[in-house]
């Protein structure tokens, strides 16, 4: 049997937020699925770090796990904080910056290849 999930414990209770940790300057990212439909992955960005505009193909939610941050979807810019969740649609440009150490769960559901 070929797992669709990696670089996380299995048959355990996990708090995601212990699953990353912060480093100085820097953004982190953990890969914990990445299949053709899916993309999950943890990130952690130090305080005024960011991820540039991009867009994505597919929707993309992000679930805040610590810390506080400001996302820009189009021309919206929306703040979260640890317990919150948003979601980005698929196509529209977005961008991210942490206000303080900040750790998300980051769920991309890609739309079907024609």
């Amino acid at each position: 049997m070929v797992s669709m999930m990696k670089n996380i414990e299995f048959t355990r209770v996990l708090n995601l937020k212990e699953q990353i940790s912060y480093q100085e300057g820097q953004v982190i990212s953990r890969t914990i699925a990445q299949v053709p439909a899916v993309n999950i992955t943890l990130f952690s960005l130090d305080a005024g770090e960011g991820i540039s505009t991009h867009t994505t193909a597919g929707d993309a939610m992000v679930q805040v796990l610590d810390g506080e941050a400001e996302i820009t979807i189009g021309e919206e810019v929306l703040t979260v904080r640890e317990g919150e969740t948003v979601i980005m649609p698929s196509d529209v440009p977005h961008s991210l910056e942490a206000r303080q150490r900040f750790k998300m769960l980051l769920t991309v559901v890609k739309k079907p290849v024609e």
